[in-house]
């Protein structure tokens, strides 16, 4: 295990005290815990993020279409017909997948 030395507030380092006491961990096991936490949700937007996200995509519905609407239509609907077929054949699959499991 890496010892780290670093400094915190006393707003935050009092803050680590009464954690650690409430949960009756050590304090590094609180800052793990909490490191955890935090590299979990890395992925996920901030609100800045998601609002800047939103904004491109508002500005985006007001451009005109890029090719003709037979083009999408015909699109959708292919996407639909995969859709469909995938989910006709979902129990046969997931019963195969049963069968192969239990011959193991």
């Amino acid at each position: 295990m890496a010892k780290m030395t670093f400094s915190l507030d006393d707003e935050t380092a009092n803050t680590l005290r009464r954690t650690a006491t409430r949960l009756r961990k050590p304090q590094s096991a609180v800052v793990r815990e909490a490191i955890a936490h935090y590299a979990a949700r890395e992925d996920m937007l901030s609100d800045a993020e998601r609002e800047r996200i939103l904004k491109v995509i508002a500005y985006m519905k007001t451009l005109p279409p890029s090719g003709p609407h037979s083009e999408a239509k015909r699109e959708i609907e292919e996407i639909r017909r995969s859709r469909r077929a995938s989910g006709l054949h979902r129990e046969k699959r997931l019963r195969e997948a049963m069968r192969r499991a239990a011959r193991r």
